[in-house]
């Protein structure tokens, strides 16, 4: 079995959108001093690789932890955007999006993630191409990117109406042209709009 690790690591200080809270992780017990080790974490849960649910803008009432389980794992599709400002819907799509897919954008941007040109210049999604995947019945879209859009967020809120979740900040999507793959992308069961998440593809 081979998996690609999809998600950015967890850290002290680690990148964060714009806005949010600063992530602490520090070290409270010492195994020389107290005989175990423990650490404590302060973060947001729209923190490093992480999925947004309806809850997240919309006023659905239903915390993440109670979506069912089959909504985070499927057969995946990448679609390589790279150095298109804009995301564009291109007719070759609807051959390569099944139904009930995961669709991620590769977009290269990743390597950005943290500095200042990653969360202001990032490319943004058409929406032609929200609505084409509306049609095509995904679960999940994903991307390399902090968001598919900016302010007022339409896209999000049109994908969380058809519930279809959102998985941002991925990473480590050239790996995934040309093969196929399942995607796996449990959030904490934590109540709560989003939730990080350990994102990985799975060679079939």
């Amino acid at each position: 079995m081979k998996l690609i690790d999809l998600s950015h690591e967890i850290y002290d200080s680690m990148p964060v959108y714009p806005g949010d809270p600063k992530t602490s992780l520090v070290q409270m017990r010492y195994l020389n001093i107290d005989k175990y080790n423990n650490y404590r974490l302060e973060i947001s849960t729209h923190s490093g690789t992480h999925i947004d649910s309806p809850m997240h803008l919309t006023d659905c009432r239903q915390y993440i932890s109670e979506l069912p389980l089959e909504s985070f794992v499927a057969e995946g599709c990448v679609l390589d955007v790279r150095n298109q400002t804009i995301i564009k819907l291109k007719p070759e799509y609807d051959a390569l999006v099944k139904d009930n897919s995961i669709v991620l954008l590769y977009t290269g941007f990743d390597k950005y993630y943290g500095t200042k040109e990653y969360y202001e210049n990032h490319p943004c999604m058409d929406i032609e191409l929200c609505r084409f995947l509306i049609e095509k019945n995904i679960k999940i879209l994903g991307m390399d990117i902090p968001s598919p859009e900016r302010y007022p967020f339409e896209i999000h809120k049109l994908l969380f109406k058809n519930n279809i979740y959102i998985l941002e900040n991925l990473t480590n999507l050239d790996q995934l042209l040309n093969t196929r793959f399942e995607v796996i992308a449990f959030p904490l069961k934590i109540k709560a709009d989003s939730s990080m998440t350990r994102a990985v593809a799975r060679i079939i």
